[in-house]
């Protein structure tokens, strides 16, 4: 009997690149827990400041779709951010019913913080040659362009 690694087909390039990504980014989960742990916040705590946008409060409805989950688990994690003086919920002015959840001024200094930290390249990309930075970079972009 043939051996089942002698007749797997290869993988292609484009799902080696797509595996090499998956295993970078499972080992900077490390790095991102690390960081949302120095600012006291919770990963999905951390999300929402970063979906947020400090000039445009938005219904917690449209903040569930960004985070990809249903709108009691939004509850929560606003609930904890509100505590934290990081945002605040408001009636909407058309439906007093609708509450849109604006970030504070303290929260806007703390999403910015975070977002200087967690916008840090992790060690293994940093290590890189800036000739290969610049590569991998441009090459992403073009990944993206075609999406």
């Amino acid at each position: 009997m043939a051996s089942t690694s002698a007749t797997r087909r290869r993988p292609s390039p484009a799902s080696e690149a797509w595996a090499l990504m998956h295993e970078l980014f499972h080992a900077s989960r490390r790095r991102f827990l690390a960081v949302a742990s120095e600012f006291d916040l919770s990963p999905p705590q951390v999300r929402a400041l970063g979906v947020l946008d400090p000039d445009r409060p938005v219904p917690m409805s449209e903040l569930a779709d960004a985070l990809h989950c249903d709108n009691s688990n939004v509850t929560g994690i606003v609930d904890r951010l509100e505590d934290r003086g990081l945002v605040e919920r408001r009636s909407a002015t058309h439906d007093r019913r609708v509450k849109m959840l604006a970030v504070t001024e303290r929260g806007a200094e703390v999403r910015e913080r975070l977002a200087e930290r967690l916008e840090q390249a992790p060690s293994p990309l940093a290590r890189l040659s800036p000739e290969d930075q610049r590569a991998l970079r441009d090459i992403m972009r073009r990944a993206l362009e075609q999406s």
